[in-house]
Order: structure tokens, then C-alpha cells, then sequence
């Protein structure tokens, strides 16, 4: 959003609350923590060794309702294959087009249907995370190019790859990540996926795939030494 955009914005909010402009010196220190944001207090369960960081993001992504398979680098394409054959799911997909997904079909147990934004009738999609929170269990995905939001919501069933170099500790470390990854302003859109999608509106009665994805496969590359797999 442009300046000029913004202040018309913010200034229509002052009037309606019949608030004058913001001094000098208020609007440079805002300006300044926009710039430079300082950490805020961080939980200690958000805080560890990598192993432990790692370790307590599969469960916390576990008891979200969503399943986590942890492979070699070199194994991502058939674990998302074993993962749809055993869920007996079509093995043709959407995939994102970031680069680190490149080589998934390269097996011949898997279809490319198409690369980037997935079509409505696409069953499946594959895409990347930007991070892992282990906190909660949270992938954090970037919308762009090669991350449409599409992607996190239109396929019934969503794979997610994340890998373990990536897996920060909680929110604050996303954000965190999130600035380094776009340093020059934020993406479109971020997601925040904590499970599969779900509600409890209907009779109180938990539904998956209400509002997104019923299924959430969380496809884990161990590409840190300092966190191996169990």
C-alpha cells in the first residue's frame, strides 16, 4: 500500500474517531518499530534444541489431525505417492511452482497435472511451506509466483513438504522468517495451517473439509543434521 493510501485510510479512521493527527515524534517511533520490529515475549515450549524443535512440531501437527511422514531428501515424490495409494487417492496432481519441487514426478509413480494455480477439479495439490511452527504445528505458507493461495484451499486433499532446516520455534520466528524470506514487504497473502480444515458449526459435530482440504499429509525432509528423524 502506498503512503498516500495509507494516510487517506488511517486519517478517515482519526475522523470517525475524532482524533487529530498523530504527533511527530508518536508517528516516527511506530515508524521505526514497523522497520525494526522488537521480538515480543516467547514461550519457552517455543524454544529447544533443533532435534526438540522438530520432534515437538510432528506432534503438535499430529494432533491437529494432520499426518506427517518424515524422508530423506530424496524421497519426497514416493512418499507423496505411498501416502496417496494408501488413501486411495488419484495419484495425478497440482503442484506449486516453487523450484524445490521440481523433481516430484521424477519416480513415474506420480502425474504432474499441472504446475501453479490447480484447477477446480484437481483432487490433489502439492505445495511448500516457507516454515514449520512447532509451537502448534502450524505450516506457514507464502503466497507468490511459486505458492498460489489456491493451492491451500481448492484440492480435497493437501500435501504439504516442509523441510527440517526450516522449522522455527513459534509465531514470532515465523514472522521472523517471513521478513528475511520478503524483504521487501510482505507477500499477498499468508497462511497459517494448523491441521485440515474443520468446523463445529453443524450440531456441534466436528466436520473435516468444511472450508478447505479434509485431508492434510505433512511430508517432512531431514535435511538437518542436528535434528534426525527418531
Amino acid at each position: 500500500m502506498t503512503d498516500p493510501a495509507r494516510d487517506s485510510i488511517l486519517n478517515g479512521i482519526r475522523a470517525a474517531l475524532r482524533r487529530g493527527p498523530l504527533p511527530a515524534e508518536t508517528r516516527a517511533a511506530l515508524d521505526r518499530g514497523l522497520a525494526a520490529p522488537a521480538p515480543a515475549v516467547v514461550p519457552a515450549i517455543a524454544r529447544g534444541s533443533r532435534a526438540a524443535l522438530v520432534a515437538r512440531f510432528v506432534v503438535n501437527a499430529e494432533a491437529a489431525a494432520a499426518t506427517v511422514a518424515r524422508v530423506a531428501p530424496a524421497a519426497v515424490g514416493p512418499a507423496v505417492a505411498a501416502y496417496l495409494r494408501d488413501h486411495n487417492q488419484p495419484t495425478r496432481v497440482a503442484v506449486a511452482a516453487d523450484a524445490r519441487l521440481d523433481g516430484l514426478a521424477d519416480s513415474g509413480l506420480l502425474t504432474v497435472e499441472r504446475r501453479g494455480t490447480p484447477a477446480g477439479d484437481d483432487a490433489v495439490g502439492v505445495g511448500h511451506a516457507l516454515a514449520g511452527l512447532a509451537e502448534t504445528g502450524t505450516l506457514l505458507m507464502a503466497s507468490g509466483p511459486d505458492s498460489p493461495s489456491t493451492l491451500n484451499m481448492l484440492p480435497d486433499t493437501h500435501i504439504v513438504v516442509v523441510r527440517a532446516r526450516d522449522v522455527v520455534g513459534g509465531l514470532e520466528d515465523g514472522w521472523a522468517r517471513l521478513r528475511t524470506a520478503h524483504p521487501d514487504g510482505p507477500p499477498r497473502t499468508v497462511h497459517f495451517i494448523t491441521g485440515p480444515s474443520r468446523t463445529g458449526d453443524i450440531e456441534q459435530t466436528l466436520q473435516l473439509g468444511a472450508h478447505g482440504p479434509r485431508r492434510l499429509h505433512i511430508v517432512l525432509v531431514d535435511d538437518d543434521p542436528d535434528a534426525p528423524a527418531a
